[in-house]
């Protein structure tokens, strides 16, 4: 148990549901290993607009926000990070000395894991889906020099973010995976409890390519696996939550995140759930 008096400091995720989120154990440990005096709690917030306010009321440190409040919130903060604006969505808010902040931590999140495993630059990089996580991804492939291609089983949600993007559309039921370097998955399929679900046929995935899938729940998604068994190198879905976790943590506190001790605490706690 943290020790709590009256410097203690109060952060939290707004969402709805939280009741499944790992962010307070993944925080919280990395408070105790830093000896920054903070607790880390999950409410569910149906009232954005009390929720925000309570921040600045409360003086909380910041908060992490997640489904379904990352695009309605932009329009509560004080100031809005250029990305997070381009992005489209805020998944974290700083108090600045009662000025709240938004930024987007999911984009170089999601980046910094990629990047453990492959470059980016001129590669040739096909993102599935359509939605608030695709287009943080997107961004961040764009942003680090990737040939960007949006794949997408509807039509019209797919073209319309390559046209925002100024990038490729490629159907789903098109796309063949050839000349494909990294492949990305940002929709929920494979996700609890649907786990014999993949994105794309196992024809797609070809040697030497990079697989990243975002879907932490399971740990390794028949996605992974398959690509696993294809030869392709696989970035899973823990790696990109403990990072973009570590970028709000470091916003928090000015303290260097544990990043090791994050994912550990990530992995224990998922070995626990699905036992």
């Amino acid at each position: 148990m943290p020790h709590i008096d009256s410097n203690t400091r109060l952060y939290a995720v707004l969402g709805s549901p939280v009741s499944h989120s790992l962010s307070p154990v993944m925080h919280n440990a990395a408070f105790r290993q830093t000896g920054h005096n903070g607790v880390y709690v999950a409410f569910e917030v149906t009232d954005l607009p009390g929720a925000v306010a309570a921040i600045q009321a409360l003086n909380i440190g910041g908060c992490s926000v997640t489904l379904p409040h990352k695009v309605a919130v932009m329009e509560l903060l004080d100031h809005v990070d250029p990305m997070a604006r381009q992005i489209g969505a805020v998944n974290t808010i700083v108090n600045q000395a009662g000025r709240l902040g938004g930024f987007n931590s999911d984009s170089p999140g999601a980046m910094a894991a990629l990047l453990e495993k492959t470059p980016i630059a001129h590669r040739k990089v096909a993102v599935i889906g359509a939605g608030g996580a695709a287009r943080a991804l997107a961004h961040g492939v764009k942003l680090n020099g990737g040939r960007l291609t949006i794949v997408n089983r509807s039509l019209e949600n797919g073209r319309r973010l390559a046209g925002q993007l100024e990038c490729d559309f490629c159907p789903l039921d098109d796309f063949s995976g050839l000349g494909c370097d990294i492949l990305i998955n940002t929709t929920s399929v494979g996700m609890r409890p649907h786990t014999d679900r993949m994105p794309v046929a196992h024809a797609c995935l070809r040697p030497g390519m990079t697989v990243m899938d975002i879907v932490y729940n399971p740990l390794e998604t028949q996605l992974l696996k398959a690509s696993r068994e294809a030869g392709c190198t696989v970035v899973d879905g823990v790696a990109m939550f403990v990072h973009q976790g570590a970028i709000q943590f470091e916003r928090w506190t000015g303290k260097k995140a544990p990043v090791q001790l994050m994912k550990k605490t990530v992995l224990d706690a998922l070995g626990k759930k699905s036992t």
